[in-house]
């Protein structure tokens, strides 16, 4: 039987694709950079959400207040919000590199930072370790991503396929990753069909880890895209269709996460344009193991 709340679920898988990074693909990532990683988003999340929480309770921002009720610090619900920081802290560890913990740590801040920044009817819609990624390349001089830092080899492909189904069949969103692969693999199929080139080409592409683990785990936060199966569906033509011109047009070699950041505020018009009940990780998960 699955955990009931499918982030536990995603930490599990994402903890393990670290651990196999590092041990077979011989990765150059420090372990005091995954502790400052780690440590800077759980910290900032339990900082902003008793903050956050004290607001809702009492309609201000006061600091002698916040000390007045330091309960509101070690409440359930902060604490369950964490799991929502550990999975952001995991993406970044597998796809930012930096040499600097100042680096990781303004990485962490900002991508936990921007789901309490940048929201519109309570929800954010930036994916807060995309939004991590693009500050740290853009904002220093010392950040990179690796789209192919896990090679193509079949075995990564399977089993990113495999753990990616079991955490999209809990949150029901399938949707968004088929509609993406599907336009993305479309578009490369014309261009490779125009250019003449042998199909090889094409599928060496679709063994990217990089661009499984963006399509899966990534893409698919479901707190962060539209709410409706429509809006998805034309969300995530719109990030293939962007990924595509960045990518041929631009050269630019992590134009998944380029899109994503771009598209992103897209979701806010889509929310209005059609409206559905926003996603709730415990209910959406017990509906998944229930039916």
């Amino acid at each position: 039987m699955l955990v009931k709340d499918a982030r536990v679920t995603q930490i599990i898988f994402l903890g393990l694709f670290l651990l196999l990074g590092v041990s077979t693909r011989d990765w150059t990532v420090q372990p005091d950079l995954i502790l400052v990683v780690v440590a800077s988003c759980l910290i900032t999340q339990w900082l902003l959400s008793s903050v956050v929480e004290y607001a809702k309770r009492s309609g201000e921002y006061t600091l002698t207040n916040i000390y007045s009720e330091l309960n509101i610090l070690i409440s359930p619900k902060v604490f369950t919000s964490l799991r929502s920081a550990l999975i952001t802290s995991l993406g970044l560890c597998l796809l930012l590199r930096s040499n600097s913990p100042e680096t990781m740590a303004i990485a962490s801040f900002l991508a936990i930072s921007s789901k309490f920044l940048f929201r519109h009817h309570d929800k954010h819609f930036f994916n807060p370790a995309n939004f991590g990624i693009i500050s740290a390349v853009t904002l220093t001089n010392d950040a990179w991503v690796s789209p192919g830092q896990w090679g193509t080899d079949w075995w990564y492909l399977l089993l990113f396929l495999g753990l990616g189904g079991v955490v999209l069949k809990q949150v029901g969103r399938w949707d968004t990753s088929i509609a993406f692969l599907f336009s993305y693999g479309g578009l490369e199929a014309v261009r490779n069909f125009w250019l003449g080139w042998s199909w090889d080409v094409w599928q060496h592409q679709f063994m990217s880890g990089s661009l499984l683990l963006f399509a899966l785990f990534m893409l698919t936060d479901p707190r962060s895209i539209p709410n409706s199966q429509k809006g998805r569906l034309v969300w995530s033509g719109a990030i293939a269709i962007s990924t595509f011109i960045l990518q041929h047009y631009f050269y630019l070699s992590t134009a998944i996460f380029w899109s994503l950041f771009i598209i992103s505020p897209l979701t806010v018009l889509l929310d209005m344009v059609w409206s559905a009940p926003r996603f709730n990780w415990l209910r959406e998960t017990k509906l998944q193991i229930t039916t």
